[in-house]
């Protein structure tokens, strides 16, 4: 069994990120040895319940107050008289780079240097207290995983990170390059992300890059016998941000309004597009058709899904090259068997096949997305349908517990891991 995992997140504990937590707890079911470094609090004030599980301790490297800045002087000693050599060449080659925190980044690159030295003393500490060759994960490509990168060259303790979406696309390539040319393996969650570090990683330093799935929760995410109504209920997640599309949806919604069909649609999430949306709304006549019922965490979402007719979800790419991976929230109502009308950006067309276990417009296809919503509002045959074989998708490949599995060859070094495998 691999030793103890360093997992770096950027904050902790956000309520979007439920792949996060989901994957934590599915290791610690296995009986992995974990510690969360956070580099920021996530200052929200509403999270998941399951958070409450985790057993791993959790380090916010954010910290402030006289005894923060010691503990910072005393874990560079502590680097410094372990590795001298190592933390001289190392902070040089930061200085040297100040461009690897260029792009999506929140901290420069002597500041991530600095989160280094604490994670570097972090496994050191661990070491001598008898932990297994600690190895060092970082969730998402940016901050956290060029913290991970210094730490490898600190320390020489094994490094991977997980590619996620913005994080991926909106770092300069050179960046990529860096952080993966350090690394002895990156995940990602679908293969169109392999396909761009594939592209953009020359094979001379590219390592081993695997496609694990997010799972979820087989047994919290199920099917529920939804008698049906005259009026369908359609509902959809996320943040409210541009990458979600959801001006589309509002306007889908206006257009199946038109139509005569019998609906209403409510959405889930807040972000700094809420105002404009809900104005949106009212400009498109929507009136009680459509409501926003804001944040809400995991327990309330599955009480949602349990009474929804129709997930939609209809992301886009931003000018800025925002995007999805695969929606988790996509993975949840399909494996509630609820028929999905989504659209196909980022690793989506990986999930939903359209026609098999889902229907799929293209981004901003504003008229597709509402043909969808109609075709499923007369047949409830083929609701039926598609959502039974949504739930069969999701339970042959995207099993949380399955993930977690993929997950510890990774941090095991006896295990051999393939260059690069297809979902």
């Amino acid at each position: 069994m691999p030793g103890h995992v360093i997992l770096i997140v950027r904050s902790w504990p956000r309520l979007s990120q439920t792949f996060i937590l989901d994957e934590v707890l599915a290791m610690e079911r296995r009986g992995r040895e974990l510690t969360i470094v956070s580099l920021a609090h996530s200052g929200e004030h509403r999270r998941q319940p399951q958070v409450d599980k985790v057993r791993a301790p959790v380090h916010f490297l954010d910290s402030v107050g006289s005894w923060a800045r010691w503990s910072r002087i005393t874990d560079h000693a502590h680097v410094l008289t372990a590795a001298p050599m190592r933390y001289v060449t190392t902070l040089l080659y930061v200085l040297a780079n100040p461009g690897l925190s260029r792009g999506y980044t929140t901290c420069s690159a002597i500041r991530c240097f600095g989160h280094a030295v604490v994670v570097a003393a972090l496994a050191l500490r661990l070491r001598r207290s008898g932990a297994r060759a600690p190895h060092v994960h970082a969730h998402f490509a940016h901050d956290p995983a060029l913290v991970g990168m210094f730490t490898r060259r600190l320390t020489g303790m094994p490094f991977s990170f997980t590619a996620h979406a913005r994080d991926l696309y909106q770092i300069p390539s050179a960046g990529l390059v860096a952080r993966a040319a350090a690394a002895d393996a990156v995940v990602t969650c679908c293969q169109v992300n392999a396909d761009y570090i594939a592209k953009t990683v020359p094979d001379a330093v590219r390592p081993p890059v695997r496609v694990i799935h997010h799972g979820v929760e087989l047994d919290r995410f199920t099917p529920t016998l939804r008698a049906p109504g005259r009026c369908l209920t359609l509902v959809s997640v996320g943040r409210l941000v541009e990458k979600k599309g959801f001006a589309d949806l509002l306007r889908a919604c206006a257009a199946l309004a038109e139509s005569g069909s019998r609906f209403r649609c409510e959405i889930y999430g807040d972000g700094p597009l809420r105002r404009q949306l809900t104005e949106l709304s009212a400009e498109l006549g929507l009136g009680e058709l459509v409501s926003f019922r804001g944040e809400r965490d995991r327990d309330e979402i599955a009480h949602a899904l349990a009474r929804t007719d129709v997930f939609v979800l209809t992301p886009c790419v931003t000018d800025d090259g925002d995007r999805d991976g695969i929606p988790n929230v996509l993975v949840e109502a399909m494996a509630c068997a609820i028929p999905v009308v989504t659209t196909a950006t980022g690793g989506v067309p990986e999930l939903v096949r359209s026609g098999e276990n889902g229907l799929i417009a293209e981004p901003g296809e504003v008229d597709g997305i509402a043909a969808h919503l109609a075709a499923l509002a007369a047949d409830p045959a083929l609701r039926r349908r598609l959502g039974e074989s949504g739930r069969k998708t999701v339970e042959s490949e995207y099993d949380v517990e399955a993930a977690a599995l993929a997950l510890e060859a990774i941090f095991d070094p006896r295990t051999p891991i393939a260059a690069e495998v297809a979902p």
